[in-house]
This record gives C-alpha cells, sequence and structure tokens, in this order.
C-alpha cells in the first residue's frame, strides 16, 4: 500500500503540482494534470465527474488534505502535472 503523504510530498517537492478547485480545474480542461485528488468534501462537480484524468479521492476533508501537502491552507483539490521523482501516479 502506497503511503500518500510520502507521495504527495514527493510530487510537491521534486515535480509540480497546482493547489486549489480552480487551478485544478484549469489543469484538466487544459490536458496538464496526470492526476487529480480530491478531499473528501471538495465541491466541484467538475472534478468529481472528471473521466479525462485518474481522480484518486482522499478519505480527509480538505484541512486534512491541506496538512497532508504541508500547506497552512486547507485543500479541496490538487492536479499533479509532473510527478517529479514520486510514485503518486500508482495510487
Amino acid at each position: 500500500m502506497i503511503d500518500i503523504g510520502r507521495a504527495l510530498k514527493s510530487a510537491i517537492s521534486t515535480g509540480q503540482v497546482e493547489f486549489g478547485v480552480g487551478q485544478t480545474e484549469k489543469a484538466v480542461k487544459n490536458g496538464k494534470a496526470q492526476m487529480i485528488i480530491l478531499a473528501r468534501n471538495c465541491p466541484s462537480d467538475y472534478l468529481k465527474a472528471a473521466d479525462k484524468v485518474k481522480v484518486h479521492v482522499y478519505e480527509g476533508n480538505n484541512m486534512e488534505l491541506g496538512a497532508l501537502c504541508g500547506k497552512p491552507f486547507s485543500v479541496s483539490a490538487l492536479a499533479v502535472i509532473d510527478k517529479g521523482s514520486s510514485n503518486i501516479l500508482t495510487l
């Protein structure tokens, strides 16, 4: 079982990750997102229904996902543009 926290931190530090519902929706529409991760309480119906990209729903809420990413704010959605040296795409 992959450690999502470790994979996220690795992707954030070595790759490219966009945070926030707006940025994530833009990345999906532009075809840049390799994968999106949504908090359980993500408000975006567009992202929940995204079928052109791999979607992983994190069991925690947006506060917990923000903390897992090492951010001082809540994160409802994030897009992995470049996984860097992480194994996040195997989620």
